[in-house]
């Protein structure tokens, strides 16, 4: 049995997780660097492998490539959702798709990245540190959350975590998603509005939903032009959810101040890619899942997939 562990940029997945459990003959290949883009070369790259473990949605798997990969019998995704996976094809195809649940820590550490932005944001840190280095002090006035207004798009457990840390710094939060009601959002003790008034009153907005076909796209062109010349954009969600264009267009030409970005379009974000030259921007490389609990977790639970498929009763299976 051949298995192949992708993405593993940080080097850890054997280290975190008892892969020489597995049956003696199984056979590990770890993926360390992302994977070849034209398809005829990534599907070389797993043709011979019976068994992916794919991080997240880093890698998609759309009918194309699993066509080319006929060994493949087992693709496990951790976590316990991936719609980069055609899961009709793989069930079509015979491969079964299972999760690998991560730890709930992740909650916290996705609303912790989050509220590193906003305030990195609003204290101008990456422009501070910059400027420290290079011999400056003092470039800029940084500014102050107590007061502000936060907007919240999802009020999910993400959203709420979120939010009440935006209380405990004084702030009014406000919150939309498409199907919060007012009585949700007063039980989370913020305030419901609609997207137009989210984007237009708040200082700051945070993105917590999932990317689906009734959420991409949702932050369009009007949304984003209605924000205050002084907000700030933090998404530490899903890049899909937003009109990238348009906000590169409005970052670049500072008619909004900022943007804090954890996920991007195309993953890992190219070294040439453009938004690395703006200086309203703080970028982190999509770290808002990245602990080392919840990776211990991903890759304990893949090998226990692993093993259980093997033994005839597969667990956690998504097709």
């Amino acid at each position: 049995m051949k298995i192949a562990v992708l993405d593993d940029y940080l080097k850890v997945a054997q280290h975190l997780a008892d892969w020489p459990s597995l049956d003696s003959g199984a056979e590990l290949t770890v993926f360390t660097e992302t994977l070849p883009q034209a398809p005829r070369e990534r599907a070389a790259a797993l043709a011979g492998f019976d068994v992916i473990v794919a991080m997240r949605e880093r890698t998609p798997f759309p009918s194309e490539l699993l066509q080319q990969l006929p060994r493949l019998r087992l693709l496990i995704t951790t976590g316990m959702r991936n719609s980069s996976i055609d899961m009709p094809a793989c069930k079509a195809q015979g491969v079964v798709v299972c999760g690998a649940p991560g730890s709930p820590a992740a909650v916290s550490a996705t609303a912790e990245l989050a509220w590193a932005h906003i305030l990195g944001l609003f204290k101008n840190l990456a422009a501070e540190d910059r400027g420290m280095r290079s011999g400056l002090w003092q470039t800029r006035l940084p500014g102050i959350v107590a007061g502000k207004t936060l907007g919240v798009l999802g009020l999910g457990k993400l959203g709420q975590a979120v939010a009440v840390a935006g209380k405990a710094f004084g702030m009014n939060v406000l919150a939309y998603s498409p199907h919060l009601t007012d009585e949700r959002a007063a039980q989370a003790g913020v305030r419901r509005v609609d997207k137009h008034a989210l984007f237009s009153q708040s200082d700051v907005v945070s993105l917590h939903l999932v990317l689906s076909a009734s959420t991409r796209g949702l932050v369009d062109a009007q949304s984003l032009r209605a924000m205050k010349a002084s907000a700030y954009l933090v998404n530490t969600s899903r890049a899909g959810l937003v009109d990238v264009a348009v906000l590169y267009r409005l970052l670049k030409e500072k008619k909004i101040a900022g943007a804090g970005l954890d996920v991007y379009p195309d993953e890992p974000l190219a070294a040439d890619d453009p938004i690395r030259r703006l200086d309203n921007v703080l970028l982190t490389p999509h770290l808002g899942y990245v602990n080392p609990e919840n990776f211990q977790a991903f890759y304990q639970n893949a090998v226990k997939a692993v093993a259980a498929w093997a033994g005839g009763q597969p667990i956690h299976v998504l097709n």
